[in-house]
């Protein structure tokens, strides 16, 4: 019995290095499924220095959705079915709204109708004239409308009508605003900003929310840090667009040999290596390998190009795995320079020392274990 858990234990100890749990890849192993000129590996990996960081920063912007081609040019004081529209007549005879005078002469009229609302069938009731058809037209329009209705049965009809509440020029705000639902278009406050406003505002950061309008079965999209900062994405809405804020947070992952392992949110404006460091708490100086910090990124495409990388694209990007060393002084300055961005993972694999202590701790534990059973078969022998 001693010899057969002795042997399974011996049998234990040489699969020792490939069986140990680990928190992530070794750096040997990063390096070994990695792309050389011998192979097509998962991914390229690059060694991080000071000029690679700068051509990092010089790359162009990440190109974004536009909302510039939902502008639309169509008239946000419409009247449509359930708007409630304020009519005024003026009868400069007097013969309909007006009186006589103590002398007999006749006087002017001046009437204001109650609120009138659209109807179903897009008309409004307007006494001596009947149902006017006013649905479609602007309010100078049914100005029109009403006055030649009422010709015949007045002199010389004078008509004013305003939109008293506008139901139908509206748009539905969803998302992350704070008071969603719908709100009215006028002609000064038919730009999307307007209608956010209108709305309470966002209660995320412009960072991490995404605008979309829906409009006819098609829809566009802009990250909203963009929308306020660039007149063209900050676009005129029209009557039924659906205008909602999602909330994309911009987070980065650290795993490994660190003194706290998290998922972070970006702040607003950029975050460098070292200042994401220092945010988890740095390298853990009893498990980490600081000549090897690995950031995983599925890089532009563009960028890959513009940097010589020959790894093939996933629908996600390009696979790289920037690599510094820490080890050196020059590694805290390229740190200073090197920019996180939203879904990076920052990987800090174990030291050949520290892989070493976990394997001699199995060692001493299975040991124990070949003791253990010795003495039981001695005891069980005697």
């Amino acid at each position: 019995m001693t010899r057969t858990a002795a042997s399974l234990m011996i049998l234990a100890l040489v699969a020792g290095c490939s069986t140990l749990p680990r928190d992530g890849p070794s750096g040997p192993g990063v390096v070994k499924q990695a792309s050389s000129s011998e192979r097509q590996g998962d991914y390229a990996l690059i060694d991080l220095d000071f000029a690679l960081s700068e051509r990092l920063k010089a790359a162009p912007s990440r190109s974004f959705t536009t909302l510039a081609l939902a502008s639309s040019d169509a008239p946000t004081d419409i009247i449509g079915i359930g708007d409630t529209l304020a009519v005024a007549i003026f009868e400069p005879s007097g013969s309909l709204f007006g009186g006589r005078s103590s002398s007999g002469d006749v006087q002017s009229g001046n009437q204001s109708l109650p609120p009138l609302v659209v109807d179903r069938s897009g008309a409004i009731a307007v006494p001596f004239a009947g149902a006017v058809p006013v649905q479609g037209m602007t309010p100078g329009q049914a100005s029109a409308a009403i006055r030649r209705a009422l010709i015949g049965k007045v002199g010389n009809p004078q008509v004013i009508v305003t939109l008293a509440a506008n139901t139908s020029n509206a748009v539905t705000v969803l998302g992350e605003v704070r008071n969603p639902g719908r709100q009215p278009l006028a002609a000064n406050s038919d730009r999307i900003l307007d209608v956010i406003a209108a709305a309470g505002g966002s209660s995320r950061s412009v960072h991490d929310v995404t605008v979309r309008i829906q409009r006819g079965g098609q829809t566009y999209a802009a990250p909203m840090s963009i929308v306020t900062t660039e007149f063209n994405e900050n676009v005129r809405l029209q009557r039924g667009d659906q205008v909602n804020l999602v909330y994309q947070p911009r987070r980065f992952s650290s795993f490994g040999a660190f003194n706290a392992v998290a998922r972070t949110d970006l702040p607003p404006g950029p975050l460098t290596l070292a200042e994401a460091l220092s945010g988890v708490g740095g390298l853990d100086s009893n498990l980490a390998d600081a000549k090897s910090v690995l950031v995983f990124r599925f890089e532009r495409p563009e960028v890959a190009q513009a940097l010589g990388i020959q790894q093939r694209a996933t629908p996600r990007g390009v696979p790289v795995v920037y690599r510094l060393n820490l080890n050196e002084g020059a590694g805290f300055f390229i740190a200073s320079n090197f920019q996180i961005e939203p879904d990076d993972i920052i990987y800090a694999p174990r030291s050949g020392a520290a892989e070493a202590r976990k394997f001699f701790e199995f060692v001493q534990s299975v040991t124990r274990v070949i003791y253990d059973v010795s003495v039981t078969s001695t005891i069980n022998v005697d």
